[in-house]
């Protein structure tokens, strides 16, 4: 399981994230960013990360390293803010936190370059698990000590939160048009044949077994913990062959052009460098 720590300060919010995660200190003398089970995403966002971040770190992705924490609702006495408050007071128990990256600054691509060979590492992972939240929007990745770190993951696997749609999410495609990470040629085939093989229905189950029951408790059309579980490892086992035949790059997005390669270097630009 998780290793496992007691939060003995609330520092502050981070109101980046839509979940308000904050950060804290905790009795192993560590500092965390924590994810609450009573934001408004619910438990389910915390398996996600664990399940995701444990199988990206097996696959050589830098990701923070986990930890469950307990959370004394006491701790939001003091808190001056009323909503933070309120999150701290129903997230008693076990909650989730990742190693806070002290210095790490928020991914820029016109500030870092990303190799062909890790864009497309990430870009494969992020379409295994259904990643719908690493756009030009939100990047949800930092750079530390001179590398890529990925963070946040509670937007994976949305097939989790309706089951029965779960098989038929082995074959659904990945649009990457607006990956924050296009513009740098990801290799998806190359990125494909180094990770797909390793991803097993061993090392999935290992990584969900990491997920503490009472995250896994009353889903509905299972029966208990050990169940859920193992339709998590079907559903990501048998998106693993091929997904990188269904990943797609450089097309318009809705509402501006792709930042694909591609799209940066073709076509009129309006005025201030956009493309038309």
């Amino acid at each position: 399981m998780l290793p496992e720590v007691t939060a003995t300060r609330y520092v502050t919010p981070l109101r980046e994230g839509g979940s308000l995660p904050g950060i804290v200190e905790a009795d192993d003398l560590g500092t965390y960013v924590m994810k609450f089970t009573g934001a408004g995403q619910g438990r389910k966002t915390l398996v996600a990360e664990v399940v995701c971040g444990l199988l990206a770190r097996h696959l050589g992705l830098r990701v923070p390293g986990l930890a469950g924490i307990q959370l004394d609702p006491v701790i939001g006495l003091s808190e001056p803010d009323e909503e933070v408050q309120e999150l701290l007071k129903a997230s008693g128990g076990l909650n989730l936190g990742m190693d806070f990256l002290p210095g790490s600054l928020g991914f820029d691509p016109l500030a870092f370059r990303v190799s062909a060979a890790e864009a497309g590492r990430v870009v494969w992972f992020d379409a295994l698990v259904g990643n719908v939240d690493r756009s030009w929007r939100n990047p949800n990745m930092l750079v530390w000590h001179g590398n890529l770190w990925l963070i946040d993951h509670g937007a994976t696997m949305i097939w989790h939160h309706n089951w029965p749609t779960a098989d038929a999410a082995a074959g659904r495609p990945y649009d990457a048009s607006d990956h924050a990470l296009a513009p740098f040629a990801p290799d998806v085939p190359a990125a494909a044949a180094e990770l797909a093989p390793q991803v097993t229905a061993d090392l999935i189950a290992g990584c969900v077994a990491e997920v503490p029951d009472e995250w896994l408790l009353d889903e509905p059309g299972f029966d208990g913990p050990d169940a859920l579980r193992g339709a998590y490892v079907r559903a990501l086992a048998a998106r693993a062959p091929t997904i990188h035949e269904r990943v797609t790059l450089g097309e318009r997005s809705r509402d501006r052009p792709s930042q694909a390669p591609g799209w940066l270097t073709a076509g009129p630009r309006r005025k201030g460098g956009e493309q038309k």
